[in-house]
């Protein structure tokens, strides 16, 4: 089958992997159309810009599959150079093994780590944020399905890239995920804190706004954890370490503490996992290729119990946004507006990014109502020689028309009632606008066949 447009953007974008790298292609295993791969979608410009690749997205979210289906994202962000593809990979491998339904979803021992681009030593691989180009469809416990999206991310506080780069990066990801993986070498800092202050603003005014918690499940990952006589590695041993890290001590400063308050308050559900060191064949062998034969034994234990963890059906996370569901199509939309926010480079206000929250909130509306007219129509006079009198045609869609309508209006939005009420007179104009070719192509089809009845 010939591929589309959409086919050979990811080509193109499978093909501009970096081969010197573990987990890109290699010439005896050329992509093509249908392979996956991961597809960069933040891109970093000649003039060290970021640029959104809207056509990737698309490619990726709009495809039958997940188009219309629940979205669990999962993003892994942090300081680079400290192994966020490495891990994801193993991820990968999970959701390829269809979760971990066999013991040994990690597959051979002797085989390389193949899929997110990696490799060891202190230079930058990722850039901007990839997401890897086949979602992966499973059933919750409850019978629905949804899609997990995985995404990497360009490591903040290179020597190449200055701080505000590395801020919208982990905005951008932080923004459209639904669990977050912060992974950080030896310990939690201060400093790593404080990169979520933003949000915590920000959540601030989305709960003021919708009464909901506005982020969903955040874990921190501690890579080499060297005190496991303090805490134990593994989540009882972190999620201990964090309570330490996160109590609300008398003597701290304010500051300090109201961003322990802020964490708590505007994520759903925050963890701590502490990992052990993989070993001296990982940190200092330049020919590693990532074979779990080289890794050591108390790593690969702990990797077992981690990644279930994060993407077991009965762990995972579905992404919301104002107390709804997110689709394919609608992760579209909130990539878009908020990319328009954060592209100038600078984090801007916090009320910026809930603005441009609401704007895609309401687009997502917009599209729903407008799909599901679209769907009925096409069902009645769409493809092929369907038609009806014009005079009924108009009948049934005052009847869609209107329920359209109904439907944009039940669903759950960001800003208001007055802010929507912009987004639903777009819908109600594009519904006019709509019907109008649907009239005239069912005015014709209609003619046609009443010439042919007259035969």
């Amino acid at each position: 089958m010939k591929p589309n447009a959409k086919s050979y953007t990811l080509l193109k974008n499978c093909s501009n992997n970096d081969n010197k790298v573990n987990g890109a292609p290699d010439e005896a295993h050329q992509p093509y159309p249908g392979t996956p791969c991961p597809i960069p979608v933040l891109k970093v410009s000649d003039e060290r810009r970021f640029e959104l690749d809207i056509d990737a997205l698309e490619a990726i979210l709009l495809r039958d599959s997940i188009r219309d289906k629940p979205l669990v994202v999962v993003s892994i962000a942090g300081d680079f150079r400290k192994g966020k593809s490495f891990m994801l990979n193993f991820f990968l491998r999970y959701l390829q093994s269809s979760c971990g339904t066999t013991d040994d979803w990690l597959g051979s021992t002797d085989t390389s780590m193949k899929g997110f681009a990696w490799r060891g030593g202190a230079k930058l691989v990722t850039t901007g944020i990839l997401m890897w180009s086949e979602p992966f469809v499973i059933k919750l416990d409850d019978g629905q399905e949804v899609a997990i999206v995985l995404m990497d991310t360009q490591g903040a506080f290179d020597s190449e890239y200055t701080f505000s780069d590395s801020a919208t990066v982990f905005a951008l990801s932080t923004m459209t995920s639904s669990i977050q993986v912060f992974n950080l070498m030896h310990n939690l800092q201060e400093d790593n804190l404080q990169m979520l202050q933003f949000f915590a603003e920000y959540g601030r005014l989305a709960l003021e706004s919708t009464g909901d918690i506005p982020f969903q499940k955040l874990m921190f990952l501690i890579r080499d954890w060297s005190f496991p006589y303090d805490h134990p590695y593994g989540q009882s041993g972190g999620d201990m370490f964090l309570e330490e890290k996160l109590a609300i001590k008398e003597k701290q400063p304010i500051e300090l503490q109201r961003i322990r308050q802020n964490i708590r308050a505007y994520f759903s559900d925050i963890g701590c996992y502490l990992m052990p060191y993989p070993g001296r064949e990982v940190a200092i062998n330049k020919d590693f290729d990532g074979r779990v034969a080289d890794i050591d034994s108390e790593f690969v234990d702990y990797l077992k119990t981690f990644v279930p963890l994060m993407l077991d059906p009965k762990n995972v996370v579905v992404k919301e946004i104002g107390g709804r569901q997110v689709t394919g199509k609608d992760l579209l939309e909130y990539f878009k507006v908020y990319y328009n926010v954060l592209k100038s480079g600078t984090l801007p206000e916090p009320s910026s990014m809930l603005e441009a929250t609401a704007e895609a909130n309401n687009l997502a509306a917009v599209l729903t109502a407008k799909d599901a007219y679209l769907a009925t129509m096409e069902a009645i006079c769409g493809k092929g020689e369907k038609c009806m009198s014009p005079t009924n045609l108009l009948k049934f869609n005052e009847k869609l028309r209107a329920d359209a309508i109904k439907q944009f209006d039940e669903i759950k939005k960001f800003g208001g009632r007055e802010f929507s009420t912009a987004y639903k007179n777009k819908l109600m104009a594009d519904l006019d606008q709509t019907f109008d070719t649907i009239a005239s192509l069912n005015a014709i089809k209609f003619s046609e066949y009443n010439k042919r009845l007259c035969f």
